[in-house]
């Protein structure tokens, strides 16, 4: 994942900035709604991007990855909508508990950028998305970064299309969406009434998409590292801050570790899970990985 790169992430301020006052206004209508779901995973599975994973002799990717973590964010789907088929197989690969967070195509997105021929291309990619049932989580769109707030309707009409059955999350780069106060206003206002989380990105080069603000009770969170030693403090400062957000009310952590060279998410993945295992109290399985934690950079 290329997005917001930098060549010497040493120079950059990671710091956080403070939450969004309306975070905590979302999430204290959910203090006494149970326990925390925590879902982490990569972006995608294959073995040429992730070296260092799979043992020798593994079969199937998909299989023995999903027997190491619970989620994935599903990049492919991006790319091209899928046969149903090729749902169902993934379906029956993966154990009880496992959850795909598929990414919208393209097509919707990008190429046609939410104009008024998106919606039967949205019904056919619901139609076989639906093939994973309930190991289908949060579907996410992700906005092209010179889709700014112009086309504002745009997004107006979409949230109101989209089947509520569906979880919605939403990922914003235009600089306008949130440095024009009474734009972000507006959008976390929508996104607040159709119940769509607000994608959160943390990545070197684009340090403005760290809003800190929720929009519902699921912090969706997509981490892009810099191959850096970095990444470590980095990735303690969100379970310092998930932490605190679980404390106001949070209930949905869905948490997916991207890399410029991806060969270290599932290091990466392995340091985040024990770190949030330790500070929530929580026991979600710690990948194995052929390399230990911090041996990378």
């Amino acid at each position: 994942m290329k997005f917001g790169k930098v060549e010497q992430p040493e120079l950059i301020d990671f710091t956080f900035p403070q939450d969004h006052p309306g975070t905590e206004v979302v999430l204290s209508k959910h203090r006494n709604e149970g326990p925390v779901s925590i879902f982490i995973g990569c972006a995608k599975w294959n073995r040429q991007d992730l070296k260092n994973f799979y043992p020798r002799g593994t079969k199937d990717e998909l299989v023995y990855y999903a027997s190491q973590f619970n989620s994935i964010e599903l990049n492919a789907t991006f790319y091209r909508i899928f046969p149903g088929e090729q749902y169902e197989k993934w379906y029956d690969k993966t154990p009880a508990g496992f959850k795909f967070f598929p990414k919208i195509s393209q097509d919707i997105s990008h190429l046609r950028r939410l104009n008024e021929a998106v919606y039967p291309i949205v019904d056919r990619y619901l139609e076989v998305t639906a093939n994973l049932k309930e190991k289908l989580g949060t579907i996410f769109l992700q906005l092209h970064g010179n889709f700014g707030p112009k086309n504002w309707d745009r997004v107006v009409r979409f949230a109101e299309y989209w089947p509520k059955e569906f979880p919605l999350a939403m990922e914003f780069r235009h600089t306008d969406w949130f440095t024009d106060e009474k734009v972000a206003n507006e959008l976390f206002h929508l996104l607040e009434t159709h119940n769509i989380a607000n994608v959160l990105v943390d990545t070197a080069g684009r340090r403005d998409l760290m809003h800190m603000r929720l929009t519902n009770n699921e912090a969706f969170v997509r981490y892009v590292g810099a191959n850096h030693e970095t990444d470590y403090a980095r990735l303690d400062h969100w379970v310092d801050r998930l932490s605190e957000w679980r404390d106001k009310g949070l209930r949905n952590i869905h948490f997916f570790v991207h890399q410029n060279l991806e060969l270290a998410s599932p290091l990466l993945s392995a340091y985040f899970i024990e770190k949030l295992n330790k500070k929530l109290g929580c026991d979600l399985k710690v990948p194995q990985t052929l390399a230990k934690p911090k041996t990378l950079f």
